[in-house]
């Protein structure tokens, strides 16, 4: 089991580390001098831990790893996997028919205990027997908390994994229940990884719900936007050594424009933009799955299996000629660098001091647009940055505005030398002068597109 394995690699740890530091302490410690016997005492010490930290850190990352995907527990890792890209009760079908069913002989049902109806449940005898529902719906009525329980063969709750021969999960009154002869043999940390993924699911799942009864129902376009609105960052985060900010102006109250800011570490941040194509109903809910499949990426390092699954869950909602254009990236402020894949926007940059004045680089396309077509071999590109660098994603609502004679902006040198001018300032007077920019330009005509823009400044 993942916790014992855990306990004895870190007790294991602990030893090797005692003993090696005792070992050269007694190797470099100087005779004579307390004072530099301290010294080095402690440089050793500290040196130990931080080694013996990072070790286990290793270990124990590796060990979860094999415990998550082996014997009976990979069952329902697999089934976590489905289950973190579904939208829709019709995907969690057809991750309990090809995971928990076909793979692993379990039987299910699905209830809503609010309305008492049965949403899903198993071809079989068990879960298809009125006697099943009905004592289920005397044991756990509708009050029943938020969690993860554990069920004996009478339908009972144990207390002891080993007595269990099922489980069930409860969100938003919403049950979830898996009957299982072999319970006991799923390593117990994996539950509550099952418990986290499947409450989010019932969040995406009411959220795009929401967002499709809105408009067929009752065609509210300001709640649909204000909806909208809230997938994206209320406030630029706090990062060491980074200064962000945003501007965002939708042509009409629904926008297919997006953009996001995640801090993975003290170093790393990830950084997206992106663009729908269209607009309204269907863009707004294309975005919203874009930003939330974004959010829940296991490793949101890896930006290739990212924009994967960006195209997956695209593709699997049907939705005829829809895609993104999308920017994204990871800025590294301790290697200096933005690794990143450009799925066909054309305005990302970095204004760049090279000593003899600012220069702009251009964070060329290497990839397609997603959603709607084969995706070739992703590749991720790397910009080396400098201190004073700044970065900007911008939609082509900012480079393709034009002035009376039809010339687009991105194409002169004022959008140019206001990028270079601007690039001394902070982040936010940034967004303000190109902001300022295409307004000005554009005259005393209707913009013809959403406007948005992210910007990020490195100040280390």
């Amino acid at each position: 089991m993942y916790k014992a394995q855990r306990r004895l690699v870190v007790f294991g740890v602990n030893v090797i580390t005692g003993i090696l530091f005792v070992l050269l302490s007694l190797l470099l410690l100087p005779e004579g001098s307390f004072l530099s016997a301290l010294i080095i005492g402690i440089i050793v010490f500290v040196i130990m831990q931080i080694v013996g930290a990072q070790v286990t850190n290793s270990l124990v990352t590796k060990v979860k790893s094999r415990a998550m995907n082996t014997k009976e527990t990979a069952l329902i890792t697999s089934f976590i996997n489905k289950l973190r890209f579904s939208y829709t009760v019709d995907d969690l079908i057809d991750a309990i028919h090809t995971e928990l069913e076909d793979k692993g002989d379990c039987s299910v049902l699905y209830v809503d205990r609010e309305n008492n109806y049965v949403i899903y449940n198993s071809p079989d005898r068990l879960t298809c027997s009125d006697n099943t529902t009905r004592v289920l719906e005397l044991n756990y009525s509708e009050r029943w908390d938020d969690g993860i329980f554990f069920i004996d063969g009478e339908f009972g709750i144990v207390s002891s994994i080993k007595d269990a021969r099922g489980f069930f999960l409860v969100y938003g009154k919403k049950h979830l229940y898996v009957f299982c002869r072999y319970t006991r043999l799923f390593d117990p940390i994996i539950y509550k990884w099952l418990e986290n993924e499947f409450s989010r699911f019932e969040e995406r799942r009411k959220t795009i719900a929401n967002l499709s009864e809105i408009a067929e129902l009752s065609k509210e376009w300001a709640l649909l936007a204000e909806t909208q609105v809230s997938f994206l960052p209320h406030s630029m985060p706090n990062v060491p050594g980074m200064d962000f900010a945003a501007y965002f102006r939708p042509l009409v109250n629904v926008s297919g424009d997006y953009y996001t800011i995640l801090p993975i570490d003290e170093h790393k941040t990830l950084v997206m933009l992106g663009d729908v194509s269209g607009k309204g109903l269907a863009a707004a809910l294309v975005m919203g799955l874009v930003m939330n499949t974004v959010k829940i990426m296991q490793n949101p390092e890896d930006l290739a299996t990212t924009i994967t699954a960006i195209d997956r869950a695209i593709k699997g909602m049907h939705l005829q000629d829809k895609y993104t254009v999308v920017f994204i990236g990871i800025i590294d402020t301790q290697k200096m660098c933005i690794r990143y894949i450009n799925a066909s926007m054309s305005d990302p940059v970095v204004i760049s001091n090279q000593g003899d004045g600012y220069k702009i680089k251009e964070l060329t396309s290497n990839c397609s647009v997603v959603g709607i077509i084969e995706l070739d071999e992703l590749v991720v590109a790397e910009h080396p940055l400098h201190k004073g660098d700044v970065i900007l994603m911008a939609s082509d609502g900012v480079s393709e505005v034009m002035d009376e004679s039809g010339e687009e902006l991105g194409n002169t040198q004022l959008y140019a030398d206001t990028l270079m001018s601007s690039a001394t300032k902070s982040a936010s007077q940034f967004v303000d002068d190109i902001a300022n920019l295409v307004l000005t330009y554009n005259g005393d005509k209707k913009l013809r597109d959403d406007v948005t823009m992210l910007v990020a400044k490195i100040e280390r």
